[in-house]
C-alpha cells in the first residue's frame, strides 16, 4: 500500500511517500520538504506567528496534493515540538485541519522518543541489545532506552537545535552559558536512563546527529543507507571547538549541512557534545530511520 507520512518538525515539513506492507521495510518512493522554522517562528508570548500559520497551513495543504499526486490512499500527519509547545496550538492545528483537509495530531515528546526508539528498534533489531537512542531535533531532545520494542524510558527535553540558538545565541548569551545550561538540563534527567545500566548499542537518529558524523568524517548519503557511520566524542569536541569561531557562511560550507540549518550546528554540536560527555560514550551509531518510520511501522503493526 502507497502511504505519506507528514512530518511537521520544528524545522522542516516532510512528506515522506512509501510503499509499505506488514512484514517488510517500508520502502521510500517520493520526498517533499520545505524548511518552515517554526522553532524560529515563535512570538514572545510563546504563540505560532501569523507568519508561521500561513507558512504551515500552505505547505500542508501543498503537501496533501503532492501525496495524492503520488497515489497515497493514507496520510498519517503529525507536529512534533514547536506546535506542541506553543499557547495557541489548538487554534493552529485546527486550522490547518479546516483548510487541509487533514488530521494532523501533536506527538507528545514521550511519544517523539517512543516513537524514534521503535523505528531503531527495528532497524537493528534484537541483537543490539539494550538500546540507547537520541534525538536532536529544532525544538527538543530526545532520549529513549530500553532492550524491548517499547523503551523503559522516554524522555523529551527543551534542548532543540533551533530553540537553543534562538533563546541563547541569537539573544547574546555566549556559548559557556548555553554549554552550562545544557549540561544541567540532561544531567538533572540521565539518572533515571542510566539506573537501567549501560547500553549494548548506543544510536543517534535525525538530521542534526547525521550531519555532525558528516562533518567528522562519516560517509556521505549518496553512499546508501547500509553503510554503518558513527559520530565519534574525540571528532566532536575538536569540531565544537571549530565551529565556535566559524561564521554562518563558513558552516553551511561544511560537508553535510544544509544553508536552512547552518545557524544551528553550534547549538546542536554543544547538545550532542554534551549526551556523549554525560552517557560516558565514546561513539554513536547513525540510524536512518527516525521518527517518521517508527509512526508508520507502529500504524502498520495495528492494521
Amino acid at each position: 500500500m502507497r502511504m505519506g507520512v507528514l512530518d511537521i518538525g520544528s524545522n522542516t515539513g516532510h512528506l515522506l511517500v512509501v510503499d509499505a506492507f506488514r512484514g517488510g521495510p517500508p520502502v521510500p518512493a517520493h520526498s517533499y520538504k520545505e524548511p518552515l522554522r517554526l522553532a524560529e517562528h515563535l512570538g514572545s508570548d510563546n504563540a505560532v506567528t501569523e507568519e508561521g500559520v500561513s507558512r504551515l497551513v500552505k505547505y500542508v495543504v501543498e503537501a496533501r496534493a503532492e501525496a495524492e499526486d503520488k497515489g497515497c490512499t493514507t496520510i498519517l500527519a503529525f507536529a512534533t515540538s514547536a506546535v506542541r509547545d506553543a499557547v495557541n496550538a489548538d487554534a493552529v492545528i485546527a486550522q490547518v485541519n479546516q483548510v487541509s483537509g487533514l488530521e494532523l495530531k501533536v506527538l507528545s515528546g514521550e511519544d517523539e522518543a517512543r516513537l524514534t526508539f521503535l523505528a531503531v528498534r527495528r532497524w537493528f533489531g534484537w541483537s543490539a541489545g539494550r538500546l540507547g537512542v537520541f534525538d536532536i531535533g529544532g525544538g527538543s531532545l530526545e532520549i529513549a532506552a530500553g532492550p524491548d520494542e517499547t523503551p523503559d524510558v522516554a524522555q523529551s527535553m527543551a534542548l532543540g537545535a533551533g530553540r537553543l540558538t534562538r533563546d541563547w545565541l541569537d539573544a547574546g548569551r555566549t556559548q559557556a552559558e548555553l554549554r552550562l545550561h545544557v549540561r544541567a538540563t540532561i544531567a538533572d534527567e540521565a539518572g533515571i536512563v542510566l539506573r537501567g545500566g549501560s547500553f549494548d548499542r548506543a544510536v543517534a537518529t535525525s538530521k542534526t546527529f547525521r550531519s555532525l558524523a558528516r562533518i567528522c568524517g562519516a560517509a556521505s548519503s549518496d553512499e546508501g543507507q547500509f553503510v554503518r557511520r558513527v559520530l565519534r566524542k574525540r571528532d566532536l569536541s575538536a569540531l565544537v571547538e571549530q565551529l565556535r569561531t566559524m561564521s554562518v557562511e563558513e558552516i553551511v560550507k561544511l560537508p553535510g549541512v544544509s544553508v536552512d540549518r547552518g545557524h544551528q550546528m553550534r547549538a546542536g554540536a554543544l547538545v550532542a557534545e554534551a549526551t556523549m560527555d554525560l552517557f560516558d560514550l565514546t561513539e554513536l551509531e547513525i540510524c536512518p530511520w527516525a521518527l517518521r518510520e517508527g509512526i508508520l511501522l507502529e500504524h502498520l503493526d495495528h492494521l
